[in-house]
């Protein structure tokens, strides 16, 4: 994740909207990738300071202030390109709800963007109905039966992908709540990013494995992704993960099936990027040979440049330092996960059929 410089000088962040310093309005130009100072031009018109072109707010940013990302003047939307995939969002006449609904939506804000950099195929439902991205963010419902007054039928949200279609529960967006299903679920790690990086994975499997080839190589990596998905599950759930885990998945759920697996470390590698991108932003040493040569920019092209066993090399460095920060703190572990040279073999085939493409 990059950070971007106000036009007073002023370091600002990705989810700012507004400069500390010289408080002047911020905007989030998708189009651009960067986060900009915005000057008003009238009560629908915005002008960046980057790069003088006209924007409009998305709505969201209008009526809520959840988002504060900005839509070109020339795009007829009136939601930005991450608040559009949105098709069903909670109801917001319960207070509770608006909190879970932006901190679902900040995060999903991270991931577009990480998705964007990559040049990965973005395309919400009206514009490809069948093969388009949407997020269906719901709350569990309670049904009464006509025969049971007094018993309520609880329809629990499950999170998941069908179809283009990533829904989240949103007490996922409860940190409280979270913790308590991490500790069932005997989790190292859960957040509402990682479940948002996770689903991408499943959704993206078809976009980037897209060949005979590919899904051979695949399948030598990963195993049978057509492999009964139901049963794999239930097995998961009844026995466990393997007693070997660690040496063959980067988590103890990614043995529960091929596409689990997949998932998991497509979004561990999506973890990996979007840390490392942030380091080299902030120029830290992330080992005692730099992987950045002649000021390159962290992107597709560069990620594409770089062997798989470097960057690996680059994040265990990275990624123990940042453990033992958050220790020197009294938190827990940054990143909790250990990457073997299994593992490592299956991360560079999500390197290579992202960065290739």
């Amino acid at each position: 994740m990059k950070t971007s410089y106000c036009q007073c000088g002023n370091r600002i962040f990705f989810e700012n909207t507004q400069c500390q310093s010289c408080k002047s309005e911020l905007g989030f130009l998708s189009d651009e990738g960067i986060l900009s100072s915005i000057t008003s031009i009238d009560a629908n018109h915005w002008q960046s300071t980057t790069n003088n072109h006209t924007y409009r707010k998305c709505k969201n940013y209008v009526d809520h202030t959840g988002c504060n990302w900005m839509i070109a003047d020339g795009d007829p939307q009136h939601f930005c390109p991450s608040c559009r995939l949105s098709e069903i969002i909670p109801d917001l006449n319960k207070a509770e709800n608006i909190v879970r609904w932006n901190r679902i939506e900040r995060a999903k804000r991270r991931l577009i963007y990480t998705l964007f950099w990559l040049e990965l195929p973005i395309k919400d439902k009206t514009v490809d109905p069948q093969n388009g991205l949407a997020f269906h963010l719901m709350e569990d419902q309670i049904h009464y039966s006509e025969f049971a007054a007094f018993l309520p039928e609880h329809s629990r949200i499950t999170t998941g992908h069908v179809g283009g279609v990533i829904t989240l529960n949103i007490e996922e967006a409860d940190p409280v709540v979270r913790e308590e299903i991490r500790k069932q679920m005997q989790e190292r790690y859960r957040t509402l990013l990682g479940h948002l990086r996770h689903e991408s994975g499943h959704y993206y499997w078809s976009k980037v494995v897209n060949s005979a080839e590919l899904v051979n190589e695949f399948k030598s990596l990963f195993g049978d992704h057509q492999a009964d998905y139901s049963n794999a599950l239930q097995r998961y759930y009844d026995n466990g993960p393997d007693s070997n885990w660690q040496t063959n998945y980067i988590s103890a759920y990614a043995c529960a099936h091929p596409m689990e697996d997949w998932a998991e470390c497509w979004a561990h590698y999506l973890h990996m990027i979007d840390t490392m991108e942030t380091a080299y932003d902030f120029e830290t040493p992330i080992s005692a040979n730099e992987i950045i040569k002649n000021g390159q920019r962290f992107n597709k092209n560069f990620l594409a440049s770089v062997e798989i066993k470097e960057l690996i090399d680059h994040w265990s460095y990275l990624s123990m330092s940042l453990n033992e920060m958050n220790r020197s703190m009294g938190l827990a572990d940054a990143y909790p996960f250990f990457i073997s040279s299994i593992v490592t073999k299956k991360i560079a085939f999500i390197h290579k059929v992202i960065t290739c493409r």
